[in-house]
């Protein structure tokens, strides 16, 4: 998939990030509940870096009111044998809870399964990051082992990940509830 359109879910829209997003995701990029997960040292050079980088698609989550919360991405295998989508995704802290994240990833799913013609997504959080883990539960992504030692932590130390991955016959025939 070449090109990167808007996504709309129930409650917020997925939209192409830019330069002018910057501040926004580097401030909740920023913020403990976030950094802890995403860490980095120098966030704006790593989001001037992201923006060069064209085999990642970000997107900004953006609310009702169009205000930044979040960003969503993904990544595509485009070898034939392997072909998949990957996706991640941080949220601001001030609005967890509210279903914003499970309603981001369920659009970028909808998108990867219809548009991109994918038949296996994967998301990777840590072991330890229990409502990551729930959000992409409720979603329909299902836990497939333990990646150990996989991730740097902002310490120095290793994290384990847990590998979670969604076929489209996994798809839930409802939205979502909120999460």
């Amino acid at each position: 998939m070449t090109e990167t359109v808007e996504l709309s879910g129930r409650t917020v829209r997925l939209r192409p990030v830019t330069k002018a997003d910057r501040d926004a995701l580097v401030a909740i990029r920023s913020t403990e509940a976030v950094h802890r997960w995403w860490g980095g040292d120098d966030l704006k050079a790593d989001f001037d870096a992201d923006l060069e980088n064209s085999e990642v698609k970000r997107f900004t989550i953006r609310d009702p009111s169009s205000r930044i919360i979040g960003l969503i991405q993904f990544t595509e295998e485009q070898d034939p044998d392997y072909r998949h989508a990957c996706l991640d995704i941080y949220v601001d802290p001030a609005v967890h809870r509210r279903g914003h994240g499970v309603d981001a990833i369920s659009a970028l799913v909808d998108f990867l399964f219809d548009e991109g013609g994918h038949h296996r997504l994967t998301i990777d959080p840590a072991v330890d990051n229990k409502a990551a883990i729930a959000c992409y539960s409720k979603v329909g992504f299902k836990p497939v082992g333990v990646m150990r030692s996989y991730e740097s932590r902002n310490d120095g130390s290793w994290a384990d990940g847990l590998l979670m991955d969604m076929l489209s016959s996994d798809r839930p025939r409802t939205p979502p509830a909120s999460a």
